[in-house]
């Protein structure tokens, strides 16, 4: 069994050892059960060193039970589970408690060995110990000690944090950027196993595709609970599926998966009829698109990832969403218009734009998404074109019979958790029938007596489907959609995917899941240094833009430096002065003990020179013999202590 380490220890910064023996993570007949459900029975699973696997399922079904089995927070009722126990685990924590420690070093608090070497050259300075700091600096270096810091601005900067945010106390961020500072300081944690629970909920794209990049150069064994289709798709090698108590693996990525599914899912003559309704949905929208393939790349790219998605579609068959957004009333052709407007926030009465000089209409047939660096004005764009902000100058013209359905990212705020799900729709519309309203729930998953649940109990994914079913309800004929996949799961995903191909109104959309930008939007918004204007290219395109523009802020800043550089220079001098005053004071302390021991080894072997110590039994003889010996040691860990100290001195220069 896995020994119980605690944070500190399992981060410890050991080094890896050879491919030999037990090095896997090994699940045999887990039985597991919380409460009265029963989440796992009899269910085994293999994890190889360097391992990338996925674990899909629907909420609730026990995914982040089992990263609490593999830390060995519960324990599983039968069965067995075994981890090498020299496997140094990271994970990252879903809540963070209030702290007034800075962004920073929250982050670097991550590298428990990092941090407690630091600690102890803090305790040898004070204690003017010499001898001591001569190994620690060595510890330090090869903790990569003095470059944690620019490692840790480094998951900042690729995180979205800005460069002034570092300082800043973790208890002045929101809840969704705790999260992010959860996953930094998991990311800096040196680990063989990175356990990674949802980590792109709270993230925009800019940033997830920079996390990315960074797990796809991990060199351990990497485990990620996650509903981001593009995301897996890029990042694992390996799909582990929570199927009727069961844990089934499935080689490749998300995609393979689902073509593996739908094989052995279409080949059940009962599921037929189901299948062909989704298809059916799907079929309506490829016929829109294909009158407009003409006229627009992205409809090209479109077509190619619905014919991608029939072919998967009998993998979600099983799914229990199947809902609708019901066509709108009324659907005007021009239904907003922006016209030189800036939007921003007007705060004490001082207005302050993030962008301007804006031009938008949206179309009854319009389908956007915007584009754009974290914190650029993507969703003050579209708080504006909600009627939630005013905007700050400029023309905001609306359709007579506009009706817009919002979901903000924090709409799940919004619902009254003292309420039921029924009663949040029979508030809307008291004359219909309960039956009516009970039928339209339950194609949210809000199937029986799930509708007369109190909200306060529901998951953040459940409050997420209760409220697109209150938006879908209204009849919007525009949808301004801010981040609405977070807390969704991939089944429903799926669903919001096809019932938005499916919908005839106009569709807005802010998001970082990049499968449904691919399949439901045809044009984009780039929302960048202050100003919104139509992006001419697809994801790809922007995932290159994206590149392009960090490696001019890298350049930028690489001259900033530059110019800062003697003031830095003079900081390492000084920082070197003080590491070669400490060395060459202890270098000069172990000289003199060396020549003391030397000495003393001298005047012992002159007296063992006197041939009357030989005669008989002597104890004088074993008096020098011992001493000889007890000095020899002393000296030869003098002089390894010497070289260590000399060496480091000469390594600063």
């Amino acid at each position: 069994m896995l020994k119980l380490f605690s944070i500190t220890q399992r981060c410890l910064n050991l080094p890896y050892l050879p491919f030999i023996g037990f090095h896997m993570i090994k699940l045999s007949n887990v039985t597991l059960i919380r409460g009265i459900k029963t989440l796992l029975n009899d269910a085994s699973l293999t994890v190889h060193h360097g391992q990338k696997w996925g674990v899909i399922g629907s909420n609730g079904c026990g995914k982040s039970t089992l990263f609490k089995l593999l830390l060995k927070t519960i324990q599983e009722e039968s069965g067995s589970i075994t981890l090498p126990a020299d496997w140094r685990i990271a994970h990252m924590a879903q809540e963070v408690d209030h702290t007034t420690t800075s962004a920073l070093d929250y982050v670097l608090d991550g590298d428990t060995h990092y941090r407690a070497v630091e600690n102890s050259i803090h305790l040898a300075l004070e204690k003017d110990d010499g001898e001591k700091l001569a190994k620690l600096y060595a510890d330090f270096e090869h903790a990569d000690g003095y470059t944690a810091q620019a490692r840790a601005e480094q998951l900042l900067n690729g995180l979205g944090f800005k460069s002034t945010d570092s300082g800043r106390s973790v208890s002045e961020f929101s809840g969704g950027w705790r999260i992010r500072l959860n996953l930094a300081k998991a990311l800096m944690c040196p680990s063989d196993l990175l356990l990674l629970d949802e980590p792109t909920n709270h993230l925009d794209l800019d940033a997830t595709l920079w996390l990315e990049n960074w797990l796809n150069q991990y060199s351990g064994t990497l485990v990620i609970i996650s509903h981001d289709r593009d995301f897996l798709d890029n990042v694992i090698s390996h799909i582990v599926s929570y199927e009727n108590q069961k844990l089934i693996a499935y080689t490749g990525n998300y995609s393979r998966f689902e073509i593996q599914k739908a094989e052995r899912l279409s080949q059940q003559a009962m599921a037929f009829e189901k299948q062909q309704e989704r298809m059916a949905h799907i079929e309506q929208f490829v016929n829109r698109f294909k009158a407009k393939a003409s006229k627009a790349k992205q409809a090209q790219s479109r077509l190619k990832e619905l014919d991608r998605m029939e072919k998967i579609a009998p993998a979600h068959m099983d799914s229990p969403f199947t809902f609708s957004f019901p066509t709108p009333d009324k659907l005007p052709q021009v239904l907003v218009t922006l016209s030189e407007a800036a939007i921003g926030y007007d705060v004490n009465d001082k207005k302050t734009a993030i962008a301007d000089h804006i031009e938008l209409s949206i179309l009854d047939s319009s389908r956007i998404g915007l584009l754009g660096h974290n914190g650029a004005g993507k969703t003050t764009l579209i708080k504006t074109l909600a009627k939630h902000i005013p905007l700050i100058s400029g023309d905001y013209t609306s359709a007579q019979h506009l009706n817009i359905g919002y979901f903000a990212q924090h709409q799940l705020e919004y619902l009254d958790t003292e309420a039921t799900p029924l009663l949040h729709i029979q508030r809307l519309s008291p004359d219909e029938s309960e039956q009516k309203l009970r039928n339209f729930l339950g194609s949210f998953g809000f199937i029986g007596d799930k509708a007369l649940d109190i909200v306060g109990k529901f998951s953040g994914g459940e409050k997420a489907r209760l409220a697109l079913a209150i938006i879908a309800w209204q009849k919007p004929n525009v949808l301004l959609l801010d981040e609405p996949t977070n807390h969704l799961d991939l089944e429903m995903r799926h669903a919001l995917t096809v019932a938005l191909q499916a919908y005839e109104g106009a569709v807005v959309i802010v998001s970082h899941d990049r499968h449904l930008l691919r399949s439901t939007v045809e044009s984009f918004i780039l929302v960048d240094s202050g100003k919104a204007r139509v992006f001419d290219g697809t994801l790809e395109d922007y995932h290159a833009w994206l590149d392009t523009s960090k490696q001019n802020s890298i350049n930028q800043a690489k001259a900033e430096q530059h110019s800062k550089a003697p003031s830095k220079k003079r900081a390492l001098s000084i920082e070197h002065k003080e590491k070669k005053k400490s060395l060459t004071k202890t270098i000069n302390k172990l000289e003199k003990t060396m020549a003391k021991a030397t000495s003393a080894l001298e005047k012992i072997e002159e007296q063992l020179s006197d041939n009357s110590l030989y005669e008989g039994e002597s104890s004088k003889l074993k008096e020098l013999l011992h001493d000889q010996k007890k000095h020899q040691e002393a000296l030869e860990e003098q002089e390894l202590e010497w070289m260590d100290a000399s060496e480091a001195l000469e390594n600063i220069g």
